[in-house]
């Protein structure tokens, strides 16, 4: 027993300083690189600028794709070539019920079906499966889930096959995580992979979970596991061709961690519909039942109300605080939009005096009001994985953000306090940070949110993300057939 914990902890110990070295060149790199960053010119924080105007090679290019320069009538303009692409992903999205990675495959395949590219997607039937569309290049290939819900391989290789046989084979291939397995992968030198979690990324996670553990409550196993996970993704990764990580930090872990070949990793954020998510002058409050004058701040909190979003951490925050200040209490709503475990226990806190109302999963449309209305988006979550859609979209929104102090995050989207808050995963700092945002004020809140949608449409726009993925997938198509052509769309060429 002693010399297995003994293991553990220098597997956790090891893990812990691999993890800082990554951060510190992530840091570096970003040092190096990021010039003119003024304390209140969001235009510029973590935006790459090219010091040279110099060609680049896209293969190897290190940060984000979405950091480079697009011009706007590129989203416009016909694709260049119109490809034949596959995409693997375990479920297709419904109305209310859909995970970051579901959210991620309809924005990003949608728009490329909308951009003229001919889409083939395979992935499960369910009773809640919308898998129908009026665009005449999109399809779908349905088969019915695994027990645990997943693809079964066989079927849709099988199906993979027959279309990839016809006289036009597919010019690229994409999976969303391990949506198409690693043993049907290793052959397809078009595949691209789009990593919306890791196993290294959750150790973090599960380290707070342990830091978190009530005494009475046995040590979890988790840990221990986790490690030998991480070992396993270092050994299979290698045979999918191509990397999409959706984070800065992922990307990093990529290349230094996982030892893959820079030339195979490739880090494009996620996006979301700047059409749907954007600011709106009208007065939605009614809406969502807030008539009363003296409410000086509103949170909202959306996604699944489930312990690994944080929420058991914030319900108790903000059950301290209100039995601390009455004021606070009196003159803060809680906004808390979606489904989940959590749900009952967010309406017993707030029964007295209905200062949180739970709205249950909302539409887009409806998400995009709930942005408009609240005055600072909190998202506590202490799953250290894939980049937060919901933080995406309050930004474009112009809404500042309060979030945990995790990697992803503040590698990526609150990169400073122009922008929101960060917090440490405990009661105490998350119930300071709120203390905070309420002296700070709305005045204060606005300006962040202000320069947070200036960074979002530069970064995290859907036609952002899908106009990188098209460049990455024209690239991968021509690199496989080996063909020479005027075109070549593995060099960024500077636009002035």
């Amino acid at each position: 027993m002693a010399k297995d914990q003994f293991s553990l902890r220098c597997s956790c110990y090891t893990l812990l300083l691999l993890s800082s070295l990554s951060s510190f060149f992530v840091l570096a790199y970003w040092s190096y690189f990021s010039i003119d960053c003024h304390p209140h010119d969001l235009t510029q924080i973590s935006i790459f600028h090219i010091k040279e105007k110099q060609d680049l090679n896209l293969l190897t290019f290190p940060s984000s794709w979405n950091s480079l320069q697009f011009l706007p009538s590129d989203s416009n303009a016909v694709p260049p070539r119109i490809l034949k692409i596959a995409l693997f992903v375990k479920k297709w999205p419904d109305k209310y019920h859909a995970g970051g990675l579901e959210r991620h495959a309809s924005t990003l395949h949608l728009a490329l079906a909308e951009r003229g590219h001919h889409l083939h997607v395979f992935t499960t039937y369910s009773s809640s499966t919308n898998a129908t569309s009026s665009l005449s290049n999109l399809h779908f290939h349905l088969s019915k889930p695994t027990s645990g819900g997943y693809l079964d391989q066989a079927t849709i290789w099988d199906q993979f096959q027959a279309e990839n046989s016809k006289v036009r084979p597919f010019d690229v291939v994409h999976t969303e995580s391990v949506g198409l397995m690693h043993t049907r992968s290793r052959n397809l030198t078009n595949l691209a992979v789009s990593w919306h979690g890791i196993a290294y990324e959750s150790i973090h996670s599960d380290i707070i979970q342990e830091l978190s553990r009530p005494p009475e409550v046995p040590q979890s196993s988790i840990l221990k596991e986790r490690v030998l996970k991480v070992v396993e993704e270092i050994k299979f990764f290698p045979r999918y061709a191509h990397h999409v990580a959706t984070s800065d930090h992922v990307g990093d872990i990529l290349k230094r961690i996982y030892m893959l070949p820079e030339d195979r990793v490739h880090i494009i954020l996620n996006g979301v519909d700047e059409e749907i998510f954007k600011p709106d002058a009208r007065d939605f409050k009614p809406e969502f039942n807030i008539r009363e004058s003296n409410i000086s701040l509103i949170l909202g909190v959306a996604g699944r109300l489930v312990k690994d979003k944080g929420h058991p951490l914030i319900f108790e925050a903000l059950k301290q605080i209100f039995n601390e200040s009455s004021t606070f209490r009196d003159s803060v709503v809680v906004l808390v939009a979606g489904d989940g475990p959590w749900s009952a226990r967010y309406k017993e806190l707030g029964y007295n005096n209905n200062n949180v109302r739970v709205l249950g999963p909302l539409e887009q449309d409806r998400l995009a009001r709930f942005y408009n209305v609240i005055d600072i988006f909190v998202n506590p979550t202490l799953r250290a994985q894939g980049l937060d859609h919901t933080l995406l979209e309050a930004m474009l929104v112009g809404k500042p953000l309060m979030a945990t102090k995790l990697s992803s995050i503040t590698g990526s989207v609150i990169v400073g306090r122009e922008i929101g808050y960060t917090f440490s995963p405990t009661v105490d700092a998350l119930k300071k940070t709120l203390y905070e945002i309420w002296r700070d004020g709305r005045g204060v809140l606005e300006e962040k949110g202000r320069l947070a949608r200036v960074r979002a449409l530069k970064l995290f726009t859907a036609t952002k993300m899908t106009l990188a993925y098209e460049r990455l997938f024209l690239c991968i198509a021509d690199s496989n057939n080996g063909q020479v052509t005027n075109d070549d769309y593995c060099t960024y060429k500077h636009k002035d």
